[in-house]
């Protein structure tokens, strides 16, 4: 098993839109992220915490880099599931020269992001998230000025299941045999499980909540967590604020919406001298 490659000849696909790439705002800002992150840093980084494709058996795997990036362009233009991060990538010629993805090539299957980030601890997320942070902090780039924090639900890509069938499954994924599939092998898809049941504007709505906390500068999302959808949007912000910090600089201020004002967060913000704009007005979170 190696890694997939491609090779540098330009395709037919690449001629085709040459002229109209020439004027694609899209394509200069990625090109802008490109150019001031030091990728090899962050591969170097990423190689310790995923070993995928670095053994001698299988097929070849995409290589963990281009996967990273899809996962940090999701997060940037908030795409709300990994079957749309697949659909855009396909859709998007920026993303491809992004992902450095010839045009010609689909996107990986969704299935192959999910199982990317499932193979990879919150802790190795978090650490990756911040190599690229620190990237734009070495280019000069004030990422701490101040953070405004908020919560979006996401769809799940499972079919809806009632909580009590969820907990049914759940016990039975905690045994040997719930470990494998019909032919006694293991599972190699795997339903979600950490979805659930919420209402939001009277609509009820099935899957996970993103928290996330953004910078109210230059709009680069700088922590997220990704929970049940029933969990209170208020009980990670402190997490969010203490995750954004990726300089020795700290955190000035912190921004968020009435929700987030009870009095445990205000005594947090206190405690670290981070000015409370809990109830001022939040500024519009950018992708």
């Amino acid at each position: 098993m190696g890694y997939k490659k491609w090779g540098k000849e330009i395709s037919f696909a690449d001629l085709a839109v040459k002229t109209s790439l020439e004027d694609n705002r899209s394509l200069k800002m990625m090109k802008r992220i490109n150019k001031v992150v030091t990728w090899r840093n962050i591969e170097g980084l990423l190689r310790e915490y995923y070993e995928i494709g670095t053994g001698k058996e299988g097929a070849d795997a995409y290589p963990p880099l281009l996967l990273l990036k899809g996962l940090l362009l999701q997060k940037w233009f908030h795409i709300p599931s990994d079957p749309e991060l697949e659909n855009q990538i396909n859709d998007r010629i920026s993303f491809k020269k992004f992902l450095d993805l010839p045009l010609d090539k689909p996107s990986p299957d969704h299935s192959t992001f999910s199982r990317f980030r499932g193979r990879l601890s919150q802790e190795a997320l978090l650490k990756l998230n911040n190599g690229v942070l620190q990237e734009f902090a070495k280019r000069g780039l004030s990422i701490n000025e101040g953070i405004a924090v908020d919560a979006r639900l996401v769809k799940s890509a499972s079919k809806p299941m009632s909580n009590n069938a969820l907990r049914e499954l759940k016990e039975k994924r905690d045994t040997p045999d719930g470990r494998l599939d019909k032919n006694g092998n293991p599972l190699k898809f795997r339903r979600d499980l950490d979805s659930d049941w919420t209402v939001k504007n009277d609509e009820p709505h099935y899957g996970l909540k993103e928290h996330a906390s953004v910078d109210t500068k230059s709009g680069f999302v700088l922590a997220t967590k990704m929970t049940p959808s029933s969990v209170h949007d208020s009980k990670y912000l402190p997490y969010l604020t203490v995750a954004s910090c990726h300089t020795k600089e700290p955190i000035k201020k912190v921004y968020a919406d009435k929700g987030y004002s009870g009095e445990p967060n205000r005594a947090f913000l206190s405690l670290n001298k981070i000015r409370d704009q809990l109830c001022g007005r939040t500024p519009r979170l950018r992708s």
